[in-house]
């Protein structure tokens, strides 16, 4: 192969990339017109998390944590990079048939945008079909100046390309896709700017129910342990929306409808804010946390009772006649998750929150609205940025999560974990605090016990019981001697269920097993 074909090969290559990057960058653009979800690497992302088997999920959280949506983000991008570098070298053969290639991806994003839940329709699929027509006719154009011949003084010059010409046209490409690019990244922000407005102008007003005061004996010093409170910034966020929504609190709305529903009703966020609020700490569980995993923390949230909304619109539990026993939460992203109406019924603490520790929702928690039902995982109790609330049954309706296999019931296991000392830690020889967290929501924690190695089990030290919705902490003074040791924690709520040593999985109720570290001490 000769150096020129070798520079014509690369150049078409990175014709492919350029025009890849015009069609995204025309597609954002236009998603600004649209709404931002409907861009391609969204809607594209948003269906392959849909397809995505449970089992390949969870090991995504586990393995990139909160880092799990931009991860495959990247992996998308990387794709689409290595395709258009591809397309670019068939297009120099085979121009029309590369420019075809790039129409392809403008019709996979386009049915992936029309696919979704929360599609408005047809019009979601226009960002993708308009970015892939600018990206096929550019692809079009820069091969052309590749594959065309040179003026030649002789019949007999031999095939060449125009230089000018390419990188005249791959330069302005580059710089109208940088500019239309940058122009929708900005429309599409300012389109969230009504939602963060409308969450600053938010006076949380003072609840009717206030939360009991925290014992003084609830929260211990261990270094290393985790705070009796979870600051907001911190708080785990497990969810499947790759474009976090954000909802202008003066436009939502919340409609209750469905079985048993004598008198459907719409609420606004004033409406439930001119409610008696309720304030309770609650501690919230992820079903993907493995044994000893981060995704549990603990809040003081603020909102309407849910059971008292239920009651109004004329709901009945199950256990006192009512015909639905399926409660369906819909989020303004198109997820559903489905919770049985005795356990929102039953007296327990079940809410639509408006705030978190003192101030109103943030917008990755759902702002401006979520659910919380103390003592059920959050994939069928704590819908974010809710918007709709159907009463149905399990018979007729599978949420989100139970079509990809979960259980459709699934109240929290009894947990415990060691915070301190880290596994692999090397504390030195004498006293060393073992500390951690233990929770069984809406049972509360009656024992925690520690066992070294394979020695008897030892009674840990509890900090006082805030209520049996949250978690409580405790610790035990070892005494360390030098080598190497296993420390294990277990708990027993105040049902006397002692937490199982059997391990299981997260799927398809939540892991079970008993949290261990192996320090080496000095």
């Amino acid at each position: 192969m000769t150096r020129t074909n070798i520079c014509r090969n690369g150049l078409a290559a990175v014709s492919g990339l350029l025009s890849g990057c015009a069609a995204l960058a025309v597609a954002e653009l236009v998603s600004a017109a649209v709404r931002p979800e409907a861009g391609p690497v969204t809607a594209v992302g948003g269906a392959a998390i849909d397809r995505t088997p449970a089992g390949v999920k969870d090991w995504a959280i586990r393995s990139f944590g909160t880092n799990d949506k931009l991860v495959l983000q990247l992996g998308i991008l990387a794709t689409l990079a290595a395709f258009a570098l591809m397309l670019g070298l068939v297009a120099l053969r085979f121009r029309r048939v590369g420019s075809a290639g790039v129409l392809l991806f403008g019709v996979v994003g386009a049915a992936s945008a029309v696919g979704r839940p929360d599609s408005t329709g047809a019009v979601d699929g226009l960002p993708s079909f308009a970015g892939a027509i600018a990206g096929a006719a550019l692809l079009y154009a820069l091969v052309g100046r590749l594959t065309a011949r040179r003026e030649a003084a002789d019949a007999g010059a031999e095939l060449g390309w125009d230089r000018r010409g390419f990188l005249a046209t791959a330069g302005a490409a580059a710089l109208v896709s940088a500019g239309a690019g940058a122009l929708g990244r900005g429309l599409n922000t300012s389109r969230g700017k009504d939602a963060v407005a409308s969450r600053a102008a938010v006076n949380l007003p003072a609840p009717g129910s206030p939360a009991a005061a925290v014992p003084a004996g609830a929260r211990l010093r261990a270094p290393g342990i985790s705070s009796f409170t979870t600051p907001n910034k911190d708080f785990y966020r497990v969810d499947t929306a790759l474009v976090v929504p954000k909802v202008d609190a003066t436009r939502w709305r919340l409609r209750i409808h469905g079985k048993g529903v004598t008198r459907p009703v719409t609420y606004t966020f004033q409406d439930l804010l001119a409610r008696e609020l309720i304030e309770r700490d609650i501690t919230l569980t992820c079903v993907s946390n493995e044994v000893g995993g981060p995704y549990v923390g603990n809040a003081r949230w603020i909102g309407v009772r849910l059971a008292d909304l239920l009651r109004e619109a004329g709901v009945r539990p199950p256990r006192r006649g009512g015909p639905a026993d399926q409660l369906v939460a819909r989020s303004v992203d198109g997820m559903t998750l489905g919770t049985p109406v005795d356990d929102v019924m039953d007296g327990r603490d079940a809410m639509l929150a408006v705030g978190m520790n003192g101030e109103p929702l943030p917008l990755v928690h759902g702002f401006p609205v979520r659910m919380i039902v103390p003592g059920l995982y959050g994939y069928v109790s704590a819908c974010k940025w809710i918007e709709d609330i159907e009463l149905t049954t399990f018979a007729d309706y599978d949420p989100y999560w139970v079509k990809r296999k979960w259980a459709r019931k699934a109240p929290i296991k009894t947990q415990s974990r060691i915070d301190t000392p880290k596994p692999f830690a090397r504390p030195a020889a004498g006293t060393v605090m073992v500390a951690g967290v233990a929770w069984a929501q809406h049972r509360g924690i009656g024992r925690v016990e520690i066992r070294v190695d394979d020695g008897p089990w030892r009674p840990a030290d509890l900090a006082a019981q805030a209520t049996t919705d949250t978690w409580r902490q405790w610790s035990y003074p070892w005494k360390a001697t030098p080598g190497s040791h296993t420390l294990t924690v277990r708990a027993t709520d105040r049902t006397g269920e002692l937490q199982t040593d059997r391990r299981a999985r997260t799927i398809p109720d939540g892991a079970s097993g008993r949290h261990s570290v192996v320090v080496t001490v000095d």
